[in-house]
């Protein structure tokens, strides 16, 4: 039975993973993170998943996780904090995004044995990797330059996974995710967090902050149930899929302006949601906004056998579903 080892457990993107693998009764899931993960609700199997709280920040908690996960096939690192949270705190940033990632793939390296398979690890990185000035349409050959923290923080876990990849210590890939939309839950740190909240909100009679006001801003977007499927096609990639120094993917995404998502929104819930969204400028949270990629060329990531949503106003339709069942 193969054993997936996800971080960040209890955020958006680990439990998504874990749903979709535990919908297959050969898989093992153990979801970790700073406080005990729940079992995904929807999981077929959830006798196959096990959470543990672990602080991976802490080495002998760290060491307590791998000691206790072992043996593993896949490691998911998805765990961090997001993009206006880590500019808004650079110490907590550097220690969760960094520090404890770099940590992680350091036990992990000291735990391979060279007779055994190389562990699958997949790296949740980012499209906030990018900085301006960008070209119209952005590819894996422009060269990064983030105007944030939160992107250096990822491309440097990014590089550093290339290296262990080729030095033979796993079998990494860095996936750089377009922004998730629409999101479960609550709001979060991110500055992208109204993007789904644009949608999530309305559909719970509460306000949602546009940070900017200009209905032609666009954003890469990808939904949580084609994300879902994408990383579970990324843990059977070939090992030879790419050259081992270079292993980052730009993840399939959608352009969708601010307005296309209001139209979206009131396509599928009527025009008396709009009333829920109100634009007000924030500086510095459209300053992070402005400095990302807009349009990206994914012909890598096809190439690789990953896919894109159809439609924006598909992804709608599946968050609303999904306040039904």
């Amino acid at each position: 039975m193969p054993r997936v080892l996800i971080t960040g457990g209890a955020g958006l993107i680990g439990p998504l993973l874990a749903t979709r693998l535990l919908s297959d009764p050969s898989y093992e899931v153990i979801l970790t993170d700073i406080i005990s993960p729940p079992i995904p609700p929807k999981a077929k199997h959830p006798e196959n998943c096990k959470p543990i709280q672990a602080d991976l920040c802490d080495p002998s908690s760290l060491k307590s996780l791998i000691d206790t996960s072992l043996p593993l096939d896949a490691v998911c690192i998805f765990h961090g904090i997001m993009s206006s949270g880590s500019e808004a705190n650079f110490e907590l940033g550097m220690k969760v995004n960094l520090h404890s990632t770099l940590s992680l793939l350091e036990a992990l390296r000291l735990v391979h044995k060279p007779n055994q398979p190389l562990l699958r690890v997949l790296y949740a990185s980012s499209q906030a990797v990018y900085g301006q000035p960008l070209p119209a349409v952005i590819d894996e050959s422009v060269f990064p330059t983030p105007e944030g923290s939160y992107g250096a923080q990822k491309l440097c876990c990014e590089t550093l996974l290339n290296d262990y990849t080729r030095k033979g210590f796993l079998d990494g890939y860095s996936l750089r995710f377009p922004t998730i939309s629409v999101r479960g839950g609550k709001p979060t740190a991110a500055a992208s967090s109204f993007l789904s909240g644009m949608i999530r909100e309305p559909m719970n009679n509460q306000e949602c902050v546009i940070p900017l006001k200009d209905r032609s801003f666009r954003s890469w977007l990808c939904s949580p149930k084609t994300l879902a499927e994408n990383l579970f096609h990324a843990l059977k990639l070939g090992a030879d899929a790419l050259p081992k120094h270079k292993r980052v993917v730009n993840m399939p995404g959608i352009g969708v302006s601010v307005q296309d998502m209001m139209d979206a929104l009131e396509r599928v819930a009527g025009k008396e949601k709009l009333q829920y969204l109100r634009e007000e400028t924030d500086e510095e949270m459209e300053r992070i906004l402005r400095s990302w990629g807009t349009e990206f060329d994914n012909s890598l990531a096809y190439g690789l056998g990953f896919r894109k949503d159809v439609s924006f106003e598909e992804a709608v339709r599946d968050y609303v579903d999904s306040l039904k069942e």
